[in-house]
Protein backbone atom coordinates (compact mmCIF):
# COMPACT_ATOMS: atom_id res chain seq x y z
CA UNK A 1 0.00 0.00 0.00
CA UNK A 2 2.84 2.41 0.82
CA UNK A 3 4.51 1.83 -2.51
CA UNK A 4 1.33 2.27 -4.52
CA UNK A 5 0.52 5.43 -2.54
CA UNK A 6 3.91 6.98 -3.29
CA UNK A 7 3.72 6.04 -6.96
CA UNK A 8 0.21 7.44 -7.28
CA UNK A 9 1.36 10.70 -5.61
CA UNK A 10 4.14 10.92 -8.19
CA UNK A 11 1.63 10.23 -10.97
CA UNK A 12 -0.66 12.98 -9.64
CA UNK A 13 2.20 15.49 -9.63
CA UNK A 14 3.14 14.50 -13.19
CA UNK A 15 -0.46 14.97 -14.32
CA UNK A 16 -0.75 18.46 -12.81
CA UNK A 17 2.62 19.61 -14.16
CA UNK A 18 1.95 18.24 -17.65
CA UNK A 19 -1.47 19.93 -17.88
CA UNK A 20 0.07 23.20 -16.71
CA UNK A 21 2.81 22.91 -19.34
CA UNK A 22 0.31 22.16 -22.13
CA UNK A 23 -1.88 25.11 -21.11
CA UNK A 24 1.18 27.39 -21.00
CA UNK A 25 2.25 26.29 -24.49
CA UNK A 26 -1.27 26.83 -25.82
CA UNK A 27 -1.30 30.31 -24.32
CA UNK A 28 2.12 31.13 -25.77
CA UNK A 29 0.99 29.88 -29.19
CA UNK A 30 -1.90 32.38 -29.04
CA UNK A 31 -4.50 29.63 -29.43
CA UNK A 32 -7.01 31.36 -27.13
CA UNK A 33 -7.08 34.55 -29.18
CA UNK A 34 -7.48 32.48 -32.33
CA UNK A 35 -10.48 30.68 -30.84
CA UNK A 36 -11.98 34.00 -29.74
CA UNK A 37 -11.51 35.43 -33.24
CA UNK A 38 -13.08 32.35 -34.84
CA UNK A 39 -16.13 32.60 -32.58
CA UNK A 40 -16.47 36.30 -33.39
CA UNK A 41 -16.27 35.56 -37.13
CA UNK A 42 -18.84 32.77 -36.97
CA UNK A 43 -21.35 34.34 -34.59
CA UNK A 44 -20.82 37.98 -35.47
CA UNK A 45 -22.74 40.80 -33.83
CA UNK A 46 -22.29 42.52 -30.50
CA UNK A 47 -22.62 39.33 -28.41
CA UNK A 48 -19.57 37.74 -30.02
CA UNK A 49 -17.28 40.62 -29.05
CA UNK A 50 -17.80 39.89 -25.35
CA UNK A 51 -17.00 36.18 -25.70
CA UNK A 52 -13.72 35.07 -24.12
CA UNK A 53 -12.78 31.39 -24.08
CA UNK A 54 -10.56 31.90 -21.05
CA UNK A 55 -13.67 32.59 -18.97
CA UNK A 56 -14.56 28.94 -19.49
CA UNK A 57 -11.16 27.30 -19.97
CA UNK A 58 -8.83 29.55 -17.99
CA UNK A 59 -5.59 28.26 -16.55
CA UNK A 60 -6.74 28.54 -12.92
CA UNK A 61 -9.95 26.63 -13.63
CA UNK A 62 -8.24 23.85 -15.60
CA UNK A 63 -5.39 23.39 -13.11
CA UNK A 64 -7.89 23.36 -10.24
CA UNK A 65 -9.93 20.66 -11.94
CA UNK A 66 -6.74 18.74 -12.68
CA UNK A 67 -5.79 18.85 -8.99
CA UNK A 68 -9.18 17.42 -8.05
CA UNK A 69 -8.77 14.65 -10.63
CA UNK A 70 -5.23 13.95 -9.38
CA UNK A 71 -6.44 13.70 -5.77
CA UNK A 72 -9.19 11.24 -6.75
CA UNK A 73 -6.63 9.38 -8.84
CA UNK A 74 -4.32 9.01 -5.82
CA UNK A 75 -7.08 7.46 -3.75
CA UNK A 76 -8.33 5.15 -6.50
CA UNK A 77 -4.92 3.98 -7.72
CA UNK A 78 -3.79 3.27 -4.15
CA UNK A 79 -6.92 1.24 -3.43
CA UNK A 80 -6.85 -0.66 -6.72
CA UNK A 81 -3.14 -1.48 -6.49
CA UNK A 82 -3.50 -2.65 -2.89
CA UNK A 83 -6.46 -4.84 -3.80
CA UNK A 84 -4.62 -6.19 -6.85
CA UNK A 85 -1.56 -7.11 -4.77
CA UNK A 86 -3.76 -8.83 -2.18
CA UNK A 87 -5.63 -10.82 -4.84
CA UNK A 88 -2.38 -11.79 -6.57
CA UNK A 89 -0.83 -13.00 -3.32
CA UNK A 90 -4.00 -14.96 -2.46
CA UNK A 91 -4.08 -16.67 -5.85
CA UNK A 92 -0.34 -17.38 -5.68
CA UNK A 93 -0.73 -19.05 -2.28
CA UNK A 94 -3.68 -21.13 -3.50
CA UNK A 95 -2.29 -22.11 -6.89
CA UNK A 96 1.41 -21.96 -6.19
CA UNK A 97 3.79 -19.62 -7.88
CA UNK A 98 5.81 -16.60 -6.94
CA UNK A 99 4.59 -14.56 -3.98
CA UNK A 100 5.45 -10.89 -4.13
CA UNK A 101 6.09 -9.16 -0.80
CA UNK A 102 7.49 -5.68 -0.36
CA UNK A 103 9.01 -5.04 3.04
CA UNK A 104 10.97 -2.19 4.52
CA UNK A 105 14.24 -2.54 6.39
CA UNK A 106 14.08 -1.85 10.10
Amino acid sequence: MKTSFLLSIALGIVIVVSVLMVWTVLGAADVWNSINQTVQDVVGGQDASTFDIEDYLGTRRVVGFTMIVAAVDVVLVTAICTLGAFLYNMSASLLGGVEVTLAEDN
